[in-house]
C-alpha cells in the first residue's frame, strides 16, 4: 500500500476527499508532482542543512530550558508541558521555515497562527467525514461549529501573510522556504503549492514532535524505573550541559529506545493518511481490493496489536535493544511512525534530532514527576487526525550541580 512501485506500475492515489482542503501539497500530490515537490523540499532536510540549522535549534532548546527553570518555582509549581513543547517546536520551525520565530517561548503563549492549528485539524476532520455523504460540502455549513470555521479561515489568511512576508524578503536566507521560492523551470512551484507546503511544514514540523515529547514525558513520569535508567544514561554520558548537542545525543542508545517506544505507545498520528485504489484495483497483502476503495493503515491499532508486539500496551523501551522477550516483535514490518516508501516523512531526521536534544536537556536539568491531575493523561486524549491533547501537568525540580557536574543536594520533587 505504501511501498515503492516498479517503473510503469500504477500508484494508488491519495484520497481526494481527505486532501480536499490541501490539494497542492507534497502529501496530496500525484506521483509525478510528488516527486517534483519532494526533490525541492528535500534540500532543507539534507545532512549539510542539518549542520547549518544546529545553532538555531540549540538556541531555542536552551531558551526552553531557561523558561522552564523560571516557571518551575523550584519544582513546587506544576508546568503544563504540552504547551511548552508546542511553543518550542513552533518557534524552531517558524525560524527554520520563515526566518522569523513566533515568539511563543519568550511570551509563554501561543502565536495566533499556532493557536489556530488544531482548529484547522479539527475542521479538516469534520469536513472529511461530511464529504463522505451526498451534498457533503453543503452539510458542512450546518454541522461545522462556527468557531472552528472562523479558525479555519483565519489560519489560511495568516498563512498567506506569512508566505507573503517571506517572498518579500530581499536578504538571502538559507531556510526551508528558500528552495520552494527559488525553484525554476519545470520544477517551479506555483503559488498555491508554496502556500500548501508552507502550511504543511509548520504543522508536520512542530505539532507531531511536540505530541511525541508530551507522550514521552508522561510515560517517563509514570514509569519511574524507565526514568531512572534514562537519567543514568544522560547524566553519566555528559560532564556538563555544554556537551549536549545534536551530534553528541546520537550515541545515546537508551534515549533512542525511549523515543521509539513512546512513538509506538502514543503515535503522533494515530489514524492514517488514506489512499484510493487505482483503476482496475490492486492486490494488498495477497488480497484483491477493487478500484476506488478508500484504504489506510492506522498506526495506533497497528502498534497495539498482540500480533505485532509482545505486551503491546506496556511501555518497555528494552524491546528496541535486543531484549529476548521481544524477539517475535514485528518491528521492521509494523513500526513506521514516519511512514514508509516514497511518501515517508522527509523531516524524520530533524524530528529525531529535536526530540533527542530536548529530552536529554530536560533530563539533565530537572527531576520530574507527574501531577495527580494528569495521572490518566494518556487515556484522556481524543483522536482526530492528530491528538487533541489535555493539559499535561508535571513537576520539574531543577537539579543543583556542583562544579564537577554532580548533584550536590537531594533533588527529588516535593509537590
Amino acid at each position: 500500500m505504501l511501498g515503492h512501485r516498479k517503473r510503469g506500475e500504477g500508484e494508488n492515489d491519495q484520497d481526494p476527499i481527505f486532501w480536499a482542503t490541501q490539494k497542492h501539497s507534497v502529501m496530496s500530490a500525484d506521483r509525478e508532482n510528488h516527486g517534483r515537490m519532494r526533490r525541492i523540499i528535500s534540500h532543507g532536510f539534507s545532512a549539510q542543512s542539518m549542520l547549518g540549522q544546529q545553532p538555531v535549534i540549540q538556541g531555542y532548546v536552551s531558551l526552553l530550558i531557561q523558561r522552564l527553570r523560571e516557571h518551575s518555582q523550584n519544582g513546587m509549581q506544576p508546568l503544563e508541558m504540552t504547551s511548552w513543547y508546542n511553543w518550542a517546536t513552533f518557534d524552531i520551525i517558524g525560524d527554520l521555515a520563515f526566518g522569523e520565530p513566533f515568539g511563543c517561548l519568550e511570551k509563554a503563549d501561543y502565536h495566533p497562527w499556532v493557536s489556530m492549528v488544531f482548529g484547522r485539524v479539527r475542521g479538516n476532520t469534520i469536513n472529511t467525514a461530511l464529504r463522505r455523504f451526498p451534498f457533503g460540502s453543503m452539510l458542512s455549513k450546518f454541522f461545522m461549529p462556527a468557531k472552528v470555521r472562523r479558525q479555519f479561515e483565519a489560519y489560511y489568511q495568516i498563512t498567506v501573510e506569512k508566505v507573503g512576508r517571506r517572498l518579500a524578503m530581499e536578504t538571502p536566507r538559507h531556510d526551508f522556504m528558500e528552495a520552494l521560492i527559488k525553484s525554476e523551470g519545470k520544477t517551479k512551484l506555483s503559488y498555491p503549492e508554496i502556500l500548501d507546503n508552507a502550511s504543511l511544514l509548520i504543522v508536520a514540523g512542530s505539532e507531531t514532535t511536540a505530541t511525541t515529547l508530551s507522550g514521552l514525558t508522561y510515560l517517563l513520569a509514570t514509569h519511574p524505573q524507565v526514568l531512572a535508567k534514562l537519567e543514568e544514561e544522560v547524566r553519566s554520558t555528559f560532564a556538563s550541559e555544554e556537551e549536549i548537542n545534536l551530534l553528541s545525543v546520537q550515541k545515546m542508545t537508551y534515549l533512542f529506545a525511549v523515543i521509539n517506544e513512546s512513538l509506538r505507545i502514543f503515535p503522533p498520528v494515530p489514524t492514517s493518511f488514506p489512499k484510493r485504489t487505482r483503476p482496475g484495483g490492486d492486490t494488498i497483502c495477497g488480497q484483491y481490493v477493487p478500484e476506488n476503495t478508500i484504504m489506510g493503515i492506522w498506526q495506533w491499532p497497528l502498534y497495539h496489536s498482540p500480533q505485532n508486539f509482545t505486551l503491546p500496551d506496556t511501555f518497555i523501551p528494552e524491546r528496541w535493544l535486543g531484549d529476548a522477550r521481544f524477539a517475535g516483535d514485528e518491528q521492521d514490518i509494523a513500526f513506521h511512525p514516519f511512514l514508509t516508501g516514497p511518501r515517508s516523512c522527509i523531516g524524520k531526521n530533524l524530528a529525531y534530532a529535536e526530540m533527542r536534544l530536548i529530552v536529554a536537556k530536560v533530563i539533565w536539568n530537572f527531576d520530574l514527576s507527574i501531577h495527580p491531575s494528569s495521572q490518566n493523561w494518556l487515556d484522556e486524549n481524543k483522536a482526530y487526525v492528530l491528538w487533541d491533547k489535555p493539559d499535561l501537568n508535571v513537576y520539574l525540580k531543577p537539579r543543583i550541580l556542583d562544579t564537577d557536574g554532580q548533584t550536590s543536594v537531594d533533588a527529588v520533587p516535593t509537590p
